[in-house]
Formats: structure tokens, sequence, C-alpha cells
């Protein structure tokens, strides 16, 4: 009888140390309006380095600028849905996401009008939005 009761304990705490299904709903729904606050900043920083770009350097230059700002939003996308599904579905994070810079390099190369610099830097236009959602972010 006691052994018994000893086993039930042990299942109880068991349980209790799981995550329960709100908590994960809720870590789930942070991570979204996260995931949203990133991409309005890198959308809002794409537009003012675009328009900049366009003024003081020149309409090519500020079309490459969107081009790899575009391509760095579809890495981050990737990126944040590869780390989205952690633990649910897989176990680590895909490399899928890694093509995107080598397709726009390749891209880059292979046509005239695109310039290279800009590309690049527009490309790694989501890090400066990274930067601030983190210095925005109030400690916990």
């Amino acid at each position: 009888m006691q052994k018994h009761m000893e086993v039930s304990e042990t299942n109880e705490t068991v349980t209790s140390s799981a995550p329960s299904k709100n908590s994960l709903k809720g870590a789930t729904n942070e991570y979204v309006q996260l995931q949203r606050r990133v991409f309005k900043l890198t959308l809002v920083a794409t537009a003012i380095s675009v328009c900049l770009t366009t003024i003081f350097v020149g309409f090519h230059s500020s079309i490459s600028l969107l081009i790899g700002a575009l391509s760095g939003l579809l890495y981050l996308r990737l990126l944040a849905r590869s780390i989205g599904r952690l633990g649910v579905g897989s176990t680590s994070v895909s490399n899928f996401q890694l093509l995107v810079p080598v397709i726009l390099f390749l891209a880059v190369t292979r046509l005239p009008q695109l310039e290279l610099l800009p590309s690049l830097l527009g490309f790694l236009l989501y890090k400066p939005s990274l930067i601030i959602q983190f210095l925005l972010e109030p400690r916990a």
C-alpha cells in the first residue's frame, strides 16, 4: 500500500512539471507577436533605406537594396518558421533558409542591372531591426 502511494506521488510531480497547454499557447502567441514586430521594423527600415538610397545614390542601387531587403525578409521568415517548429515537429533548425543568400548572390552576379554591395546590405537590413527590437523589449 505504501509503495502504491509513493508511485502516485511520483507520477503527480512528473505531470505537474510538464508545461501546460495554456503556457505553451501563451508562449506561441508571444513569439508570433515578436515576429510581427520584427517584420514591421524590418519593413520600416527597408522603406527608409530605399528612399534614402534613391535620393542620395541612385535608382539602380535602390532597386538592388530593395531586392536584397526582400530576400532578407524571406530569409528571416524561413528562419522564424523553422525555429517555431522546434520541439513540435523537429529537433533541429532547418538549413533550407541558407539557400536564400546563395540565390541572391547568383541572381546579382547574373543580372547586370543589380549591384552586389547594395544587395548584400539590403539582405542584412533585418539585423538592425533585431537589435532595435532587443533594445525596446522590456526587461523581465
